[in-house]
Formats: structure tokens, C-alpha cells, sequence
């Protein structure tokens, strides 16, 4: 005979602090609007549960539905900050196909000066397979130089295809010597993916931790068991707003980020030509000789040339439409970023893509107001 749990066996436990599984927030039963949130009927089904689900993520789960939360950008950072006083390995996750947009800056000073970092690209199978993997890794070390970061080693792979993931756990494993492991990153690097792929090759058990396309999906530090009794935590991401899908509706953000291999489209622009990215993002060739470009976006994302004396026209005309899709779903001003090009270089628009451009020009680039927009050493 099954024991009927009462309201009174649920507030206990709740009391003791009952956290959901999915993105680490703790439970709760008064405030809809908050994190943790899930009826008292629905939790007393599921309070003996081993997978004890919020309802936000019950309904991101089954239905992709995502809800907002309280938390701001600071309590993700204090949540952060707090493994400055432990001894820990820190695994930095950053986007292959969107470093500039995933670095955490200062990060030694959130982490602890003292603790090594293991830099971990995710999501290279993004990336065009010409890419030379050695000399991905010498650019990577280049950029988090510039941070102030010199990590231990850089492990690149893919949490959504996994293919050296023993390879990886080995890695791990090699410099916690025994210490406790803490898995940082921006929103949208994929670190649940990743440490989800970790607990399946574990455990056996699959998507524990609510995934999805959407920033700040994780909530609370979510804390998995090794089997030397120290613990592998996953962080909340760290939110950027400079990042394009802050400014994406729920339906644009699977028309902008890419999902298969970037294949990179070169065009041969005179000066002043244009190139609209889809209605999100524009690149203007200002001054300079003929040049070839070549631009890394999502495959199925429109690229559209014009020229640069009718383009502020032509947006006004087609965004939402044949400029599609479009910040918040409809037309937006868009802000100038303009470059004078001395090496070659890409041209980033954090989030979204970037475009290479030779040395020796002139450029600007468009994006909506908060999403950043900025020059970098040509990654290929």
C-alpha cells in the first residue's frame, strides 16, 4: 500500500532544501513567477521521484516552452564567484564557432588565481573541417592570452557528436589530482550538453540536465558525485547580453545559430558594397581595392549583397521579409561599428557569425544596439 504524502511531509522537505534536478534551482510552491516553482499537487507526485523537475523545466522538457526567471546578471556572477574559496579544477567551456562571444572576462579573479583551468572548446564540428586542429588550438592560446588566461591544456570537442569523450573524462581526471571540478561557461556554450554526455557514459543516464537553445537555462550550481567522493558541479552560464540570441525570438533563434557544419560563402566585393546578414546584421565595404570575403553563419541564414549607397533604403524595405529573420522579430535600428583593417582579420558579430577580411581596408559593421560588434585576429 502506497503512503499518501501530505502537505505538511511536503513543506518539510521542502524546508530542507529540495533543488530541481534539472537546472538546479531550488524548489518552491508559492511564487509562479520564480524559480524552482511547481504546484503543490504536481510535487507531491513527484517528491519521491528521482528526476524532481520545476515546472519551468518540465515544460522546456516536453514542450520547448521556455520561461523567464528572476535572476539577474549579478546573482549569476556571485553564484560564480563563490568558487574562489574552494580548491578546485576549473573546465572554462567556451564556443568554437563563438569564442569572442563566450569569453568570461576576468574569469581568474571569479575562480581563484590558484586554481588550473582546463580550456574545453565545444562545438568544432560547427566548424569548417579545413580547419587545421593544431592550429586552432595555437589561436585559441593567442586569444585567451589577451584575457589573462593561460590554461593548463585546450581540449577540443563536440558535446552534441562526442567522439573523444573517454579522451576528455581522461583529461579530467588527470588534473583534478583529487580535487573537486567546476564547469564554467557563458549561456548557449553548451555545458549541460556536455556534462550530460558525461553522466550517460557513467551512468547510463540520459539528458538529466535541462538543455536547450535558450540563455540561462541552468539556474543553480547542479552538483554530480565522482567516485572518489569529490563532486563535478555544473555553474549557471554566465549571460551576455552582447550576444545576438538576447535579442531573438524563440522562432528566430533556430533560423540564426548554426546546427550542421559551416559551410563559409566567399564573395568578391568592390568598395562600397554591402552584405546583409539576413535582417540581424549588415557589413559595409567602405574604402579599400577589389577584395574576397568570406563569411561563417549559420548555412540556411540568407547573406544578401546590395550596394552601400541604398542599403539604409533597402532595410527599411525588406527587414522582416526578404531580410529575414529580424531583431524581435520585426525591423530595429541598427548601429554603425566601424574598422580600419591593418592584418587580416574577422569581423564579429558576437553570437552569430563572422566575416574574414584581408588587411588594408576600410569597414563597418551593423548590429542591433547591445550586441557587440568587433575586430579579432583572423581565426582561418
Amino acid at each position: 500500500m502506497t503512503t499518501e504524502i501530505t502537505d505538511a511531509y511536503v513543506q518539510e522537505q521542502l524546508h530542507e532544501g529540495l533543488r530541481c534536478i534539472g537546472c538546479g534551482a531550488t524548489m518552491q510552491i508559492d511564487d509562479p513567477e520564480k524559480a524552482g516553482y511547481l504546484p503543490m499537487a504536481a510535487l507531491k507526485k513527484s517528491i519521491d521521484s528521482e528526476a524532481l523537475f520545476c515546472r519551468r523545466c518540465f515544460r522546456l522538457r516536453h514542450y520547448n516552452e521556455i520561461q523567464p526567471v528572476e535572476l539577474t546578471d549579478a546573482d549569476f556572477a556571485n553564484l560564480l564567484h563563490q568558487i574562489s574559496d574552494t580548491r578546485a579544477l576549473i573546465v572554462y567551456v567556451i564556443d568554437a564557432f563563438d569564442v569572442t562571444g563566450s569569453e568570461i572576462s576576468g574569469l581568474p579573479r571569479f575562480v581563484g588565481q590558484d586554481n588550473p583551468i582546463l580550456v574545453v572548446a565545444n562545438k568544432v564540428d560547427l566548424l569548417p573541417r579545413l580547419l587545421n586542429k593544431n592550429r586552432l588550438k595555437n589561436w585559441l592560446q593567442a586569444e585567451l592570452k589577451t584575457q589573462g588566461i593561460k590554461p593548463i591544456d585546450i581540449f577540443l570537442t563536440s558535446a552534441k557528436h562526442p567522439q573523444n569523450l573517454d579522451d576528455l573524462l581522461d583529461t579530467i581526471d588527470h588534473f583534478r589530482e583529487g580535487r573537486d571540478v567546476y564547469v564554467v561557461g557563458v549561456t548557449n556554450v553548451g555545458k549541460s550538453t556536455l556534462i550530460n554526455q558525461i553522466i550517460k557514459a557513467g551512468t547510463g543516464v540520459q539528458d538529466l540536465i535541462t538543455t536547450s537553445r535558450f540563455p540561462g537555462t541552468t539556474l543553480d550550481r547542479i552538483e554530480i558525485p565522482l567516485a572518489d567522493g569529490k563532486k563535478l558541479i555544473d555553474t549557471p552560464g554566465i549571460i551576455k547580453r552582447d550576444q545576438m540570441a538576447h535579442i531573438l525570438t524563440d522562432k528566430d533563434l533556430k533560423f540564426a545559430l548554426p546546427k550542421n557544419e559551416i559551410k563559409p560563402r566567399t564573395y568578391q566585393l568592390n568598395p562600397e558594397q554591402t552584405i546583409f546578414i539576413g535582417g540581424l546584421a549588415r557589413f559595409d565595404f567602405e574604402l579599400g581595392q577589389r577584395i574576397a570575403v568570406t563569411a561563417y553563419f549559420e548555412n540556411n541564414l540568407n547573406l544578401h549583397r546590395t550596394k552601400l549607397s541604398g542599403a539604409d533604403d533597402f532595410y527599411d524595405r525588406h527587414a522582416g521579409e526578404l531580410l529575414a529573420p529580424s531583431p524581435y522579430g520585426t525591423k530595429t535600428d541598427l548601429i554603425k561599428h566601424e574598422f580600419s583593417i591593418t592584418e587580416d582579420s574577422d569581423i564579429v558579430f558576437a553570437g552569430l557569425g563572422w566575416i574574414s577580411i584581408p588587411a588594408g581596408v576600410k569597414v563597418a559593421g551593423w548590429a542591433p544596439k547591445g550586441v557587440s560588434v568587433l575586430i579579432r585576429k583572423a581565426m582561418i
